[in-house]
């Protein structure tokens, strides 16, 4: 795991090629939705980096998963208290970040429920950043119906903008002047860099904040 060395800097995403094979990225992807399956073998997660994020947009909770061990553990909360399997899944590797970019399906007691999502990762292949969205009009990544995998000017996505995920190991360090100087300028980057400073605790709030139906909004139920 990547966590040493010089301070990070703030360089994006969209600066780094890949440096693995496609098929390791989807390996990785389908690794996490292994880790949201119950027929999965919970011991096995991807090659999370230390400081690794998940923003899940509205009406899902923003930050719900931060740095490996908090990702690990708010994961494995999140199947406890609502078990899913994913037994629908099209996952896919690019040429520009984010490298695995997949549509599934997760089914949940209430029915089944489509999810957007991205995946970047460093040059030694670790997972920095995860992103998601509900795919229904009005929620996803774009309002392009055309646009399946996310590729055209009007994607509204966080994690091309995050200062130092493109850096050498994309660690993050959410109080450096590069987060701040880009927070300044981006309230979706300041948003972010808050709620890293009290990851539970926003975590508890937008879920009260969200109401009891934002699964269900969510999943079109």
């Amino acid at each position: 795991m990547t966590d040493a060395g010089p301070p990070p800097t703030g360089e994006l995403s969209t600066v780094l090629r890949p440096q693995q094979s496609p098929e390791y990225y989807v390996a990785q992807a389908n690794l996490y939705f292994d880790t949201l399956d119950t027929r999965a073998d919970p011991a096995l997660v991807p090659e999370y980096s230390t400081r690794v994020a998940r923003w899940e947009w509205p009406p899902w909770l923003k930050l719900t998963g931060y740095e490996r061990d908090l990702m690990i553990s708010s994961t494995r909360q999140a199947l406890f208290f609502e078990p899913s399997t994913v037994p629908t899944r099209d996952c896919r590797a690019f040429d520009v970040q984010p490298f695995a970019r997949c549509h599934v399906s997760f089914s949940y007691d209430g029915g089944a429920c489509p999810i957007y999502e991205e995946f970047t990762f460093n040059d030694q292949g670790e997972m920095t950043f995860i992103e998601a969205w509900s795919p229904l009009p009005g929620l996803g990544a774009t309002d392009d119906p055309a646009d399946r995998w996310a590729e055209g000017p009007g994607v509204h996505r966080l994690s091309t903008r995050i200062p130092g995920l493109g850096n050498a190991t994309g660690l993050i360090d959410p109080s450096g002047a590069w987060m701040q100087r880009a927070a300044a300028s981006d309230p979706e980057v300041a948003d972010f860099a808050l709620r890293t400073e009290d990851f539970w605790g926003y975590w508890l709030r937008a879920g009260e904040e969200s109401g009891a139906d934002y699964f269900a909004r969510g999943c079109g139920w």
